[in-house]
Order: structure tokens, then sequence, then C-alpha cells
């Protein structure tokens, strides 16, 4: 334990900070790290240096280099500079490489050095030109802050949707400030800057100055700012030498440092983790590294070489021509297990299992010890948590096996944090290997998420490492090994050196069916690239027909689209994309190419375009379609009944070509049936227009007028049995019962006189119905009797009949009603029939 705790650096009297080597750089720099444009970005990101950048010393015809490199110096892209002078370099939060142009153009490159995109700062600032840059995160995003030779200040919360935005002007600003540096508060960006003594600060609306609580006196001017991680927390330094550390709101003070040194330093950086028992700021200069906080004395270290900080969420890297090295403040657990002398439970835990191996019986003494105390539970989960912060796996491994061991004299401890913590380390064991370049801690890592891990392993074309984690974590297809694979096949498209059909074949054995992977994306992709032949073969193996189209129309394969729309039934997108595209004569001849895609354009046309549609019947001289779509177009389009009877009448004729005479004949009796419609509502005042046939008879029923309804009867030759019905219903509805029994007894009725029983029983008339009751042929009589509730006479009536069935009627009848006397008479009259 002494031995591992050598490089614990202490910070008054509640912290220890520590700096282990991350890796030893190979990445044979020609030029020092003071000559280069420098950006690392964070979470373990690579990092560009752009080599020998516009200097008055260097010659103009030397052309700089911009080169990406790994965490661990391992060469990712290289490429000439052949664009303008550049600012300032910085990395988005999708690790995007953004390059800050003194004319105001930011241009965005990959980590492989392809060029994404480009997009300016707006007219002022090419105007101005540019002074100095940031790149800053934000919950939105990632930004861009930029200082003009106005010295104006202009900036964009969000680079992926950008909206700019014009700081105001500070007042009396002749020349650069000393430093400034943007905050984000209240989910707003702000500029926060010196001018000598002064501190400003800039939001959309007002330039206010304000004033840091409890600042030494005697500042004339501040020299260097910084931010911390999460935007919470400001430091200061001073000409005088002190460093101001408090809240990036500039309401409290959280403590003051003098470092006795006046030079600016080259840069400051806050080095804390979540939940830190010491903030701290890490101030470099030229060959020294201080870590100060709120202590009397502060941790020094010697700079053997011009080296960059790179603050993170829980520390500091720090990287130089030949090391690469985390600072951070020793967590927790590890400090409680591996100071000297802790008889913290995690650390009786460790030596318990380190005896254990020896054989010796000291392993029984600090097990009993850390169970008296009820404390093996939190022995255990501190030996997690501190495997965690390790960043050597042989100690990772002894603290999971203390853990291991503590566990087997638990009953009931769950073993998910121990499960997960062994896949979480060996997911971070194999990112954080010299040839992947990802030194990650823990802490990162789960700020990060798995799922974001995955997006960088494959930005970096580490396909096989990323399938491997998914299949290790067992993530669903989906959100793991679907997504990694698309993500190769969207690169494979793009090596043009590989002929189209190897390159398709070997997309669709990798791939085969797996769910969640989408063919026309990565045709889509193919397409960006040039290689729409390639797109084609890819489409060729994409399931859904639907997905193939809008490619396919991109492409101006319409026809082949048109196919494809077909099968999977929705060709609205094509057909009108062929409309658009072909001349209407070309437009006909290519649906009447396609049976399946005429059927369907017509379904359209008759919601959208009914002129085309019309159009199209009388080109194919289709008449029986012709004069179906007169008759819709006369109820739809037509209001007057003159224009209806004219629709009408076309649709007659178009039915007469057709050879449907029952049709034309309809039609020509709608037409009758209108017009007589338009001089009954002129007559009577009632509303005739658009009834059936029925309807307007039950209307002139309902209104009184019985001859008009059998005149209307005869002209359009109701049956008499319909006529009957219709009369029937109206007077019931109407409960004219004088007029119904008059109707009743005008002739003999056509539909008999049980239908009179029933409509007046359905009116609870049973008066009425007893009437009709008597006048029922005998071969409803029983049913007519029964309608009316006269169960005896039934009864007597399916007796005399010597009907089963009547008989069987009648009886569950009397079942119903709980009839016994009438249901026994029944009974005895089956029984001399059989006797009989």
């Amino acid at each position: 334990m002494d031995c591992y705790t050598a490089n614990w650096n202490p910070l008054g009297d509640s912290a220890f900070y520590r700096k282990y080597e991350l890796y030893s750089m190979d990445w044979d720099l020609k030029e020092e790290l003071r000559d280069c444009l420098v950006a690392a970005a964070p979470y373990g990101g690579p990092i560009a240096l752009l080599r020998n950048p516009w200097r008055k010393e260097k010659a103009a015809s030397v052309r700089p280099v911009l080169e990406i490199y790994s965490a661990s110096g391992l060469p990712l892209a290289s490429l000439l500079w052949k664009s303008g002078p550049v600012v300032s370099l910085g990395w988005s939060a999708e690790e995007e490489l953004l390059c800050v142009q003194e004319d105001g153009v930011v241009l965005v490159y990959g980590l492989h050095g392809d060029f994404r995109r480009h997009f300016s700062m707006g007219n002022e600032v090419l105007q101005n030109r540019v002074l100095d840059a940031r790149i800053f995160h934000t919950e939105f995003g990632s930004g861009v802050a930029i200082l003009t030779g106005a010295h104006r200040f202009t900036l964009s919360a969000n680079v992926g949707d950008l909206k700019l935005r014009r700081m105001p002007e500070v007042p009396g600003l002749q020349s650069a400030p000393s430093c400034w540096t943007t905050l984000c508060q209240d989910r707003v960006a702000h500029v926060l800057l010196a001018v000598g003594p002064d501190l400003y600060l800039l939001d959309h609306a007002a330039c206010s100055a304000v004033t840091p609580p409890g600042l030494a006196p005697g500042v004339s001017s501040f020299l260097q700012m910084a931010v911390s991680f999460t935007y919470r927390h400001l430091a200061l330094f001073t000409d005088t030498g002190y460093i101001w550390m408090g809240t990036a709101s500039l309401k409290e003070k959280l403590c003051e440092f003098n470092c006795n040194i006046r030079a600016p330093p080259k840069q400051m950086v806050w080095c804390s983790r979540p939940r830190s028992k010491e903030r701290a700021v890490v101030v470099a200069w030229e060959r020294r590294l201080m870590v100060v906080g709120d202590a009397p004395e502060s941790i020094q270290f010697v700079l053997d070489e011009d080296s960059y900080l790179v603050p993170e969420l829980d520390g500091v890297r720090i990287f130089s021509c030949s090391t690469h090295e985390f600072l951070h403040e020793v967590p927790v657990a590890s400090e409680e297990i591996f100071k000297i002398a802790s008889m913290a439970p995690g650390a009786l835990l460790l030596e318990a299992q380190k005896e254990y191996e020896k054989e010796s019986q000291k392993a029984d003494e600090y097990l009993r010890e850390i169970q008296e105390l009820g404390q093996l539970t939190q022995a255990v989960q501190q030996c997690i948590e501190a495997a965690g912060h390790e960043h050597r796996p042989d100690m990772q491994k002894s603290l999971l096996r203390a853990a291991s061991f503590g566990k087997c004299f638990l009953d009931r401890f769950p073993p998910d944090s121990f499960v997960r913590m062994c896949q979480d380390l060996r997911v971070l064991n194999a990112i954080r290997d010299y040839h992947i370049g990802i030194p990650l801690t823990y802490s990162q890592y789960k700020q990060l998420t798995i799922q974001v891990l995955l997006d960088r392993l494959v930005l970096r074309r580490l396909y096989p490492l990323a399938i491997q984690i998914c299949e290790y974590l067992r993530l669903p297809e989906v959100q793991g090994v679907s997504r990694i694979l698309a993500h190769w096949a969207c690169y494979k498209v793009q090596q043009k050196d590989v002929s189209d059909e190897d390159v398709a074949r070997a997309i669709n054995q990798k791939l085969g069916d797996t769910p969640g992977v989408s063919y026309s994306d990565i045709a889509a992709r193919a397409y960006g690239c040039g290689r729409t032949e390639l797109a084609i073969k890819l489409l060729e193996y994409e399931p859904r027909s639907g997905e193939q189209v809008p490619l396919l129309l991109k492409m101006k394969r319409s026809k082949l689209a048109l196919s494809k729309a077909i099968e999977s039934g929705d060709t609205d997108l094509v057909l009108l994309h062929l409309k658009n595209e072909l001349n209407r004569g070309d437009f006909f001849m290519t649906l009447r190419n396609q049976p399946m895609a005429l059927s369907l354009y017509r379904q359209f046309c008759k919601h959208q375009e009914l002129e085309t549609l019309k159009d199209l019947y009388n080109q194919d001289d289709n008449h029986q379609e012709l004069g179906s779509f007169h008759i819709r177009a006369s109820y739809a389009a037509e209001e007057r009944i003159e224009g209806r009877v004219a629709a009408l009448q076309t649709a007659a004729d178009a039915f007469y070509k057709a050879k449907n005479e029952f049709a034309a004949k309809a039609t020509e009796d709608q037409m009758r049936l209108l017009r007589l419609q338009r001089r009954l509502e002129d007559e009577l005042g009632s509303h005739f227009v658009d009834l059936s046939l029925h309807d307007t008879v039950t209307t002139l029923v309902l209104g009184g007028h019985s001859k008009r309804a059998e005149q209307l009867a005869r002209d359009f030759r109701i049956p008499d049995k319909r006529l009957w019905w219709l009369k029937l219903t109206a007077l019931a509805d109407l409960e004219d019962w004088e007029e119904l029994e008059k109707f009743s007894k005008s002739k003999k009725s056509p539909i008999g006189y049980l239908p009179f029983v029933e409509i007046c029983m359905k009116q609870h008339n049973k008066y009425e119905a007893k009437k009709y009751a008597s006048r029922v042929g005998p071969e409803q009589k029983v049913k007519a009797l029964l309608l009316v509730g006269d169960v005896a006479q039934a009864a007597d009536v399916a007796i005399e009949h010597r009907n089963e069935a009547e008989l069987t009627l009648v009886l569950s009848h009397c079942t119903g009603t709980a009839d016994t006397a009438t249901a026994d008479k029944i009974q005895r009259a089956r029984a001399q029939a059989q006797k009989k």
C-alpha cells in the first residue's frame, strides 16, 4: 500500500491528487506543441494539431499540415491545409473538428480528415476578421464564439442549427480584452471578458459590469480565465499572482490562492470530480504545473517538456510530445482503502483476501473484525467502487477478488453491482488499449453512456470491437450489432477501388436479413458517393418495396420506381413524380404498360383529380366508367337541378354507348324522379329532392297526399305489395288508425292482414290489432291471435287445425306466460290425437 500511494499528493487535509501515465506517445512530432494550434476532445477524445500555422516568421509559401491523432498518439488523418489562415481549432460533441478561419468561415472535418461541411459566422465577421475564437459545449450542442477585429463578439450556441447572435458592445473597448471565455447560465450562452481591472458579462440583451466577491485588492488586470467542465465554477488569474475561485454566476467566492507568480500562465483549467472534496484549479506555465485549491499549500509538478491540458469531467489530461497523463482527485473509496494505516472496512477486506491467498489465519481475524462491526456489505461495495476507479488491470482484479471473497460470507448480497462492474471494466480496458486509444475513466464512461461509446468506436471504424462489446453486453440487435453493421456498410460503399458487384455481395453476405438494417439507407449513402449502380444493386436486397421508391425517384429511375411502388401498393408519390417529369402523352402511355399502376392512378384521381379521371376514361373509350363518373359528378359538383339532370343525361348516353340498357333506363328514371321532386317541392313546400323513390312515397303519405303517392307508384311501376307496405308503415307512424282501416278495406290486401296486426302491436295499439286479427287467414290465424294476446282462442284454433307446429308455438307461449291451464289443454288434445 505504501508503494501504491507514493504518487498521492495531499491538497490540504481533505483530499489527495494523483497523476499517472495513460500512454507513452510515439507520434514523432517534428515541431513543439507551442508551435502548433492544438485541440483535444474531452472524454478521451482525439487530438488535432495544425502544424506550421501562419506566423510572420514563417514563409508564406509553406503550407501547414493538419494532423489528427488518437489519445495514444496513433495517427488517424493527415492533410495539407489548402484553405485560409486558421485562428482556432476545437472539437464538437460529435467529435467533428471545427476549424475557425480568419475570415469567419468554419470548416468541419471528420475524425479521419474527411471534409463534412462549412458555414460562415456572418458578414460582419468577414469584414472585421477574427481575432480569437472559442469552441464550447452546451446542453443544446457545440457552439462557436468569435471575437472580431472590431472588438465585438458573435456566437452561435449550436453549430448544428446555426443561429448567429451578435453580442452587445462593450463601452469604451478599444483593444482586445486581456482574456475572455464563454459561460452557460440558465440555458443561455454568455461571454465574460476582462478589460483591465474590470469584468463584463455579455448576454443577448445587455453588457453588465460584474465584480467577483472577495477579490484581493490591487488587481489591475486579469490574465487568464477558466470555467469548470460543468460551467458551475469560475477561476480568475490576476496580475498580482492571485487565483480567485468561485461560482460562475460571480455571486459566491469559494477560495483564493496566491501562487507568487505574476507571469501569465499558458493554460488554466479546473480539476474536480463530481462531489469533489476539494475543488482545484490546475495552472500550467512553460515548465511548471501547479494544483491549487482551498488550502495554504499547492501541489507542484515539473514539466520536462511543453505540455497541453485537457479538462475532463473528473480530472485533467496532460499530454506532451512523449507522454499522456491523467491528473485527478483520488476517489473516496480508493482513499479509504489504500491510505496508510486505514481501518476502513474495504481496506480490511482487501487484507483478508491477501492473507487468505497466503493461507494465513489472519484472514479469519480480519473477517471477524469486519463482521463484528456489521460492515461486510459496506466493505464489498467499497472494493467494487474502488475497482472502477483504478486504471491498472492488476489493481482492478485485486479489488474485485476481495469483493468476491467478501460476498461469500453474505447471505443476500445482490450480485448486480459486482457483475456490472466486471462488465464495465472489461469494456473500459478494451477501449483503453494503446491501439484503440480512448482513455475513459469509469465516471466518464457512465456519463457518456454505452450508446455514445459505440458511436465513437464506429466513427473510428473499429467495427469488430464495437460488435464484440454489443455481444458481450447482450445489447438488443437494433441498438447494437444491427446499427454497427449498418455503419460498416455505409463505410464499405465509400471504397471506390472495389467493384459494385463485390461491394454489394460483401454487404449482403455480412448483413443478410439482420433486423433493424435498412438497405435503402445504405443505398442512399452509395448514391451520395456517386455510385448509382451500386445503390440500385443494394436496393434489390431491401425487402420493403416502399422503401426503395424514394431513392429510385431521386436517381431518376422512375419506371423502376413505379414497378417497386406497385409491389408495395403505394404509387401516389411515384405517379405524381412521373406526371411532373413526363409530358401528358408519355405519362398515359407509361401507365398503359402498367395495368396495376393505371388502376391505382384512377383510384387516386377519384379523390384528387376528377378531370384527369374523365380524360382517362375518354381516352380508353370506357363508356361504362364514364357514365358512372357523370353520375357521381351530378351529385358531387352540381347544385342546380338543371345541371344535375344534364349530367345524368350525359351519363345515360354513355350507358347506351356501353350497351348497358338497365343502367341507362335507371338513370332516365332518376332524371324523371328529380324533375317530379322539384315540382312537388314547389307545389307542397316540403323537402323531396334527393329522396329515394320509396322515401318520396312515404313522405307524400305522411303529408296526407295518398292519392299523389299512388299516382307516383303507378308512374314508376312500384309493385302493389311494396306500396301497401309503404302506406301501412307511414299511416301507422302517423297513428291515423281511421285512414289505415279505410285503406285496409279499399281492396283485398296483397300482403295479407298479419302485417297490420304486427304494425299495430308495434305501436302498442292492441285494440286496432284485434280488428285485423279476425281478418287474418287460417294459415296465420294462430300467430295473429298470439300477437294480440288471445292465447286461449289461439289454442282452440291450433287444436282444431291439428297442426303440430301451431300447437308447439302456442305451448311455448304458454310456458313463457305461465298459462298452465291452456298448456294442459294442449297436452290433453295431443294425447287424444295419439290415441286415435
